[in-house]
Protein backbone atom coordinates (compact mmCIF):
# COMPACT_ATOMS: atom_id res chain seq x y z
CA UNK A 1 0.00 0.00 0.00
CA UNK A 2 1.12 3.25 -1.00
CA UNK A 3 2.25 5.18 2.26
CA UNK A 4 3.01 8.66 0.50
CA UNK A 5 0.27 11.20 1.62
CA UNK A 6 -1.25 13.84 -0.55
CA UNK A 7 -0.11 17.29 0.28
CA UNK A 8 -2.61 18.69 3.32
CA UNK A 9 -5.01 21.73 2.55
CA UNK A 10 -6.49 22.66 5.79
CA UNK A 11 -8.71 25.37 4.85
CA UNK A 12 -11.66 23.29 5.87
CA UNK A 13 -10.19 22.13 9.34
CA UNK A 14 -9.39 25.91 10.33
CA UNK A 15 -12.86 26.86 9.16
CA UNK A 16 -14.30 24.05 10.93
CA UNK A 17 -12.43 25.41 14.46
CA UNK A 18 -12.99 28.75 13.95
CA UNK A 19 -16.98 27.59 14.22
CA UNK A 20 -18.03 27.36 9.94
CA UNK A 21 -20.29 24.61 10.56
CA UNK A 22 -20.70 24.10 6.99
CA UNK A 23 -17.08 23.51 6.94
CA UNK A 24 -17.48 21.03 9.80
CA UNK A 25 -19.80 19.05 8.10
CA UNK A 26 -17.51 18.59 5.24
CA UNK A 27 -14.81 17.57 6.91
CA UNK A 28 -17.34 14.96 8.41
CA UNK A 29 -18.44 13.97 5.17
CA UNK A 30 -15.01 13.62 4.15
CA UNK A 31 -14.40 11.12 7.14
CA UNK A 32 -17.55 9.12 7.07
CA UNK A 33 -16.20 6.24 5.72
CA UNK A 34 -13.09 6.21 7.87
CA UNK A 35 -14.97 6.57 10.49
CA UNK A 36 -17.53 3.58 10.21
CA UNK A 37 -14.54 1.62 9.18
CA UNK A 38 -12.98 2.45 12.82
CA UNK A 39 -15.96 1.97 14.52
CA UNK A 40 -17.13 -1.22 12.72
CA UNK A 41 -13.91 -2.52 14.09
CA UNK A 42 -14.73 -2.34 17.75
CA UNK A 43 -18.46 -2.87 17.45
CA UNK A 44 -20.22 -5.45 15.96
CA UNK A 45 -23.85 -4.13 15.45
CA UNK A 46 -24.32 -1.90 12.11
CA UNK A 47 -26.57 0.25 14.88
CA UNK A 48 -24.09 0.79 16.95
CA UNK A 49 -21.77 1.75 14.38
CA UNK A 50 -23.68 4.45 13.04
CA UNK A 51 -24.66 5.67 16.83
CA UNK A 52 -21.18 5.93 18.00
CA UNK A 53 -20.36 7.73 14.55
CA UNK A 54 -23.44 10.17 15.56
CA UNK A 55 -22.10 10.70 18.99
CA UNK A 56 -18.74 11.34 17.81
CA UNK A 57 -19.68 13.58 15.60
CA UNK A 58 -21.80 15.43 17.91
CA UNK A 59 -19.37 15.38 20.84
CA UNK A 60 -16.95 17.32 18.12
CA UNK A 61 -18.48 19.32 17.31
CA UNK A 62 -19.34 20.88 20.68
CA UNK A 63 -15.43 20.34 21.33
CA UNK A 64 -14.06 21.94 18.40
CA UNK A 65 -12.54 24.58 20.54
CA UNK A 66 -10.14 21.87 22.39
CA UNK A 67 -9.03 20.93 19.07
CA UNK A 68 -5.36 22.69 19.35
CA UNK A 69 -4.22 22.05 16.11
CA UNK A 70 -6.27 21.86 12.92
CA UNK A 71 -3.78 19.35 11.27
CA UNK A 72 -5.15 17.43 13.11
CA UNK A 73 -8.60 17.02 12.80
CA UNK A 74 -8.96 13.33 11.31
CA UNK A 75 -7.14 12.06 14.22
CA UNK A 76 -8.52 13.75 17.05
CA UNK A 77 -12.48 13.00 15.40
CA UNK A 78 -10.80 9.02 15.22
CA UNK A 79 -10.01 9.34 19.12
CA UNK A 80 -13.68 10.86 20.04
CA UNK A 81 -14.92 8.04 18.21
CA UNK A 82 -12.85 5.37 19.93
CA UNK A 83 -13.75 6.60 22.99
CA UNK A 84 -17.54 6.58 21.89
CA UNK A 85 -17.50 2.80 20.81
CA UNK A 86 -15.46 1.90 23.78
CA UNK A 87 -18.04 3.74 25.92
CA UNK A 88 -21.52 1.72 23.96
CA UNK A 89 -19.13 -1.55 24.88
CA UNK A 90 -19.11 -0.66 28.24
CA UNK A 91 -22.64 0.01 28.38
CA UNK A 92 -23.55 -3.27 26.44
CA UNK A 93 -21.14 -5.80 27.81
CA UNK A 94 -23.93 -6.96 30.34
CA UNK A 95 -26.83 -7.16 27.66
CA UNK A 96 -25.91 -9.68 24.36
CA UNK A 97 -28.39 -9.89 22.39
CA UNK A 98 -28.24 -13.62 20.01
CA UNK A 99 -29.34 -11.30 17.25
CA UNK A 100 -26.23 -9.29 17.24
CA UNK A 101 -24.32 -12.46 16.77
CA UNK A 102 -26.05 -12.85 13.17
CA UNK A 103 -25.41 -9.14 12.59
CA UNK A 104 -21.35 -9.69 12.30
CA UNK A 105 -21.80 -11.69 8.88
CA UNK A 106 -24.08 -8.39 7.76
CA UNK A 107 -23.98 -7.51 4.49
CA UNK A 108 -21.75 -4.59 4.73
CA UNK A 109 -18.82 -5.25 2.64
CA UNK A 110 -15.89 -3.22 2.47
CA UNK A 111 -14.92 -1.90 -1.13
CA UNK A 112 -11.51 -3.67 -1.36
CA UNK A 113 -10.95 -7.65 -0.88
CA UNK A 114 -13.82 -9.26 1.38
CA UNK A 115 -11.44 -12.12 2.22
CA UNK A 116 -8.86 -9.84 4.11
CA UNK A 117 -11.25 -8.02 5.78
CA UNK A 118 -13.00 -10.77 6.80
CA UNK A 119 -9.69 -12.48 8.48
CA UNK A 120 -9.19 -8.99 9.87
CA UNK A 121 -12.46 -9.03 11.35
CA UNK A 122 -11.37 -12.02 13.67
CA UNK A 123 -8.30 -10.45 15.30
CA UNK A 124 -8.57 -9.29 18.76
CA UNK A 125 -9.76 -6.00 19.43
CA UNK A 126 -6.67 -4.07 20.02
CA UNK A 127 -4.91 -5.39 16.67
CA UNK A 128 -8.13 -5.55 14.42
CA UNK A 129 -8.28 -1.57 15.82
CA UNK A 130 -4.49 -0.78 14.68
CA UNK A 131 -5.04 -2.77 11.22
CA UNK A 132 -8.03 -0.88 10.62
CA UNK A 133 -5.67 2.20 10.86
CA UNK A 134 -2.81 1.64 9.82
CA UNK A 135 -3.58 0.01 6.62
CA UNK A 136 -7.25 1.22 5.37
CA UNK A 137 -7.21 4.34 6.97
CA UNK A 138 -3.57 5.28 5.75
CA UNK A 139 -2.92 6.68 9.72
CA UNK A 140 0.91 6.75 10.76
CA UNK A 141 1.83 5.10 13.94
CA UNK A 142 2.32 8.15 15.28
CA UNK A 143 -1.05 9.48 14.76
CA UNK A 144 -2.74 5.62 16.05
CA UNK A 145 -0.42 6.26 18.85
CA UNK A 146 -2.34 9.62 19.88
CA UNK A 147 -5.71 8.16 18.68
CA UNK A 148 -5.55 4.58 20.99
CA UNK A 149 -3.57 6.63 23.95
CA UNK A 150 -0.93 3.99 23.64
CA UNK A 151 2.63 4.46 22.76
CA UNK A 152 4.22 4.05 19.48
CA UNK A 153 6.13 0.45 20.72
CA UNK A 154 3.17 -0.68 21.78
CA UNK A 155 1.35 -0.13 18.47
CA UNK A 156 3.96 -1.50 16.12
CA UNK A 157 4.14 -4.26 18.45
CA UNK A 158 0.47 -5.08 17.82
CA UNK A 159 1.04 -4.34 14.10
CA UNK A 160 3.61 -7.08 14.18
CA UNK A 161 1.34 -9.34 16.18
CA UNK A 162 -1.99 -8.69 13.77
CA UNK A 163 0.28 -9.08 10.83
CA UNK A 164 1.84 -12.45 11.81
CA UNK A 165 -1.75 -13.81 12.86
CA UNK A 166 -2.93 -12.79 9.74
CA UNK A 167 -0.19 -13.97 7.76
CA UNK A 168 -0.83 -17.67 9.67
CA UNK A 169 -4.61 -17.69 8.80
CA UNK A 170 -3.76 -17.21 4.89
CA UNK A 171 -1.12 -19.72 4.44
CA UNK A 172 -2.78 -22.23 7.03
CA UNK A 173 -6.32 -24.27 7.57
CA UNK A 174 -5.82 -24.62 10.92
CA UNK A 175 -7.98 -22.04 13.11
CA UNK A 176 -4.84 -21.93 15.87
CA UNK A 177 -3.75 -18.50 14.99
CA UNK A 178 -6.78 -16.90 16.44
CA UNK A 179 -5.97 -18.07 19.54
CA UNK A 180 -1.90 -17.52 19.25
CA UNK A 181 -0.86 -20.87 19.43
CA UNK A 182 1.41 -20.35 16.04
Amino acid sequence: MNRLREPMNNCDEELACSGDLEAFTRLVKKHEQSMYRVSRSILTSENECLDAAQEAIIKAYHSLSTLRDPRFFKSWLMRILVNECHRLVRKNRKLVLLDEWHEQASSYRFEENIEVHEAVQLLEEELRLCIVLYYFEDMAIKDISIVLSQPEGTIKSRLSRARKKLSAYFTSESTEWRTGHE
